[in-house]
């Protein structure tokens, strides 16, 4: 006759004991042997960030910890004084570049595949599609595999390695763009937008804002993968970050500083700055720009307008609603822990395809910069 389960299946105070096993089921804390069922046990959000208690490590920390592994460079991702850094190389390198010797006061570089323990937690980095360098922070531990996504995109991108499908128990997403509303249309179709308005005023500089990480860099390669073979003039805000790319390889084209550059000598030029830059004083110095952004926000027409843009381009380097459902299809997880933006929608729709959601609701992350 078999033994009642009650009698070798225990609660206690730090979980659910298997005496003849000698192991715990979703231990409360540390223990010598654990079972977990999936990762709401040891991965917690907290006001820091996502915490991992096995491994004793935050992902993209919203300030200074001891051990941060980081998801990309944006600067809501990537912050300053860690005291160590685990991020793909090229993360590293505009870390670096953005914060000099306050990126932080180890840092270690681990490329896409490779797997490295932190405590008892095996960690590896996969592409996200986001920006270079960005990596979904693939984690296991006790037999079970969350995977936390930081920004990502589905679409193809010339400046980095494409988002890889991860399958997986707990899939950790964002939802910047988490409303039916955002359908992005094809990026090639926004560039031509572009390219058709400079042709149209000869007489006009066109200025885009563009972020000056990721966002920048996409535009000058789709314009170059259109055709578009004249230099592009930059703010020189943004110099720093192409210098980059293009020290890792990616190749953007020529590039010119646009201040000293005589007026009359920028019409029916392209000129990209920081968003900020496109309607203040500096801007001032252009021959009747057309004003142009390109941001996925730009699908919000009363955005477009608030912003003095003329030409909206709807160019973003996030998931839009019809990837984020394709995405979550591919991970084929159970379960979707939703971190920042459109986080209701997201946890409703997960729901009704069947999954159990839940909002972290963690600070820090700017939807804006996008």
């Amino acid at each position: 006759m078999t033994a009642a389960p009650q009698i070798w299946l225990e609660p206690t105070p730090k979980g659910l004991y298997c005496a003849p096993g000698d192991f715990f089921v979703d231990p409360a804390w540390p223990v010598a042997r654990a079972v977990v069922t999936h990762g709401q046990t040891w991965l917690e959000p907290t006001p820091k960030g996502l915490y991992c208690a096995p491994g004793d490590f935050f992902v993209d920390p919203a300030w200074p910890v001891a051990r941060a592994v980081v998801t990309h460079g944006h600067g809501d991702h990537a912050r300053p004084n860690n005291r160590r850094v685990l991020a793909t190389p090229e993360t590293l390198a505009i870390m670096k570049s953005r914060f000099g010797e306050e990126a932080g006061g180890s840092l270690q570089p681990l490329r896409y595949g490779e797997t490295i323990r932190l405590g008892d937690v095996a960690v590896r980095l996969a592409p996200a599609g986001h920006v270079l360098g960005s990596a979904q922070i693939v984690l296991e531990y006790g037999g079970s595999r969350v995977v936390v996504s930081g920004d990502y995109k589905r679409r193809p991108d010339p400046t980095c390695a494409p988002f890889e499908p991860q399958r997986c128990d707990v899939f950790v997403t964002e939802a910047t763009f988490g409303l039916p509303v955002f359908r992005h249309p094809p990026d090639a179709q926004e560039i031509g937008k572009l390219l058709h308005s400079v042709q149209l005023f000869p007489e006009r500089c066109h200025v885009v804002g563009v972020y000056a990480l990721g966002k920048c860099q996409r535009v000058l390669a789709l314009l170059r993968r259109q055709g578009y073979a004249d230099p592009v003039y930059l703010h020189g805000a943004l110099l720093p970050l192409c210098a980059l790319y293009e020290e890792q390889g990616v190749a953007l084209g020529p590039l010119r500083p646009a201040t000293g550059v005589p007026r009359d000598a920028l019409r029916s030029r392209i000129v990209l700055a920081p968003p900020g830059s496109i309607a203040d004083l500096w801007s001032r110095r252009l021959p009747d720009p057309v004003v142009a952004l390109a941001s996925g926000w730009m699908r919000v027409k009363q955005r477009a307008k608030a912003s003095g843009v003329e030409l909206p381009l709807v160019i973003s380097d996030h998931a839009d609603w019809d990837e984020l459902n394709a995405t979550f299809d591919d991970v084929a997880a159970p379960e979707i822990w939703v971190t920042h933006g459109n986080e209701e929608a997201v946890v409703r729709q997960a729901t009704l395809k069947g999954l159990k959601a839940r909002a972290l609701s963690l600070r820090g992350f700017e939807d804006e910069a996008e």
